[in-house]
C-alpha cells in the first residue's frame, strides 16, 4: 500500500469513527414515542426533567403516550401542547428521562447530516448532507420558512428524530410531513423549534390570528390600483361576510369593502392575509387599509385569536 493510499484509508477510518461517535452521542438523547396505533416514532430529550420534543403528526392521543428510553425502560408521558403549523409536539414524561440533546446554532448547506432515530428499542441512523436551507412551505398556520432539506433517508419511524451534525449536536427535527420529493426530506430548524417550545410551555398552543371576515379575490381596476399606489394587474380582497361581534365588525368593516393592506402590508390574496394573521399580531391593534365606495380609508382593528 502506498503512502497516499494509507493516508486515505486512515482519513476514511477517522471519518467513519467520528460519525459513529456522533450517532452514539445523539442516541443518548433519542427516545421511542408510542403515540399512535401504527408505527412507533422518535423523540428528543429536550430537558432532564422530562420534556420530549417530537413530530405532532405521530402523536394521535393526548394521554397514555409511552416513551421508550435509551436504557430500555418505558415511561408514560402526556401532551403539553402541539403546533400543527410546524408539525411539532411537546410531551412531558412522568419522571426525568436522561440526557438532553446538545444543540448547534444553525445548519449549513453542504454539511454532513445524520438522522438518529429510535423507532424501536435500538438506534437507527441514516447519513446525508444538508441539501438546502430555506424556501417556504404553506401550512395551516401560514408559511413555514427556513426548512432544512436533506437527502438522508427517512425510514419508517424517523419523524420526530433529531437531524444532527458531525458532532452529534441538534440542528433540526426530522419530519415526513413536509416531504420534498426526489429523495429529500425536511427538518424543522432549531430556531423554529425553540420558538414553538417556548410558546407551548407558556400557552399549550400556538396562537392564530383571527379577523372574522369572508373574502374573495378580485382584480383592482387600473384607476383604483393607481390610487392605492399599486401596479397594473394588482388584486385585493372583497369582503363578502363579516362575523357578528368579531374583530372586523368591531372595527367597522362592512360587506362590500375591499381589503387592500393590513398593518402596512399589501394584501393581494387570502394566503397573504393568513400570513399576516400571525401569532405575534394576536391582540395587537393595527391599521387595515380598505376601499369603500371607491375611496380609500383606514380602519383600526384589534386582531383576535382563533379558537
Amino acid at each position: 500500500m502506498s503512502v497516499s493510499e494509507a493516508q486515505g484509508t486512515s482519513a476514511l477510518a477517522a471519518l467513519s469513527d467520528g460519525l459513529a461517535t456522533a450517532v452514539e452521542i445523539a442516541g443518548r438523547s433519542v427516545v421511542r414515542v408510542d403515540g399512535r396505533r401504527r408505527q412507533s416514532a422518535s423523540g428528543i430529550i429536550w430537558s432532564a426533567d422530562g420534556l420530549i420534543v417530537t413530530a405532532s403528526h405521530v402523536v394521535e392521543r393526548d394521554e397514555d403516550v409511552k416513551i421508550g428510553l435509551p436504557d430500555g425502560s418505558t415511561v408514560a408521558a402526556k401532551l403539553v401542547g402541539r403546533d400543527p403549523g410546524t408539525d411539532l409536539a411537546l410531551l412531558r414524561a412522568e419522571k426525568a428521562v436522561g440526557t438532553p440533546i446538545g444543540k448547534n446554532t444553525a445548519a449549513r448547506a453542504g454539511q454532513l447530516a445524520l438522522i438518529v432515530a429510535r423507532p424501536f428499542e435500538g438506534i437507527m441512523t441514516s447519513l446525508g448532507v444538508v441539501a438546502a436551507i430555506g424556501g417556504a412551505v404553506r401550512t395551516v398556520r401560514g408559511k413555514l420558512d427556513g426548512l432544512i432539506w436533506t437527502d438522508a433517508t427517512f425510514y419508517p419511524g424517523f419523524s420526530g428524530a433529531p437531524l444532527v451534525d458531525a458532532t452529534g449536536s441538534l440542528v433540526g427535527v426530522a419530519t415526513s410531513r413536509f416531504g420534498g420529493g426526489q429523495g429529500t426530506g425536511a427538518a424543522i430548524p432549531l430556531s423554529v423549534v425553540e420558538t414553538s417550545i417556548a410558546a407551548l410551555l407558556s400557552h399549550g398552543r400556538i396562537k392564530q390570528g383571527f379577523l372574522g371576515v369572508g373574502s374573495q379575490l378580485i382584480a383592482l381596476p387600473a384607476a383604483l390600483a393607481q390610487k392605492l399606489g399599486r401596479g397594473e394587474g394588482s388584486s385585493a380582497l372583497l369582503i363578502v361576510s363579516v362575523e357578528p361581534d368579531g374583530p372586523a365588525e368591531k372595527a367597522g368593516f362592512i360587506v362590500g369593502d375591499l381589503l387592500a393592506a393590513l398593518d402596512g402590508q399589501a394584501v393581494a390574496n387570502t394566503d397573504e392575509l393568513r400570513d399576516l394573521l400571525s401569532p405575534e399580531r394576536v391582540g395587537k391593534t393595527v391599521t387595515a387599509s380598505i376601499v369603500r365606495g371607491g375611496e380609500p380609508r383606514d380602519l383600526s382593528v384589534t386582531i383576535g385569536e382563533r379558537s
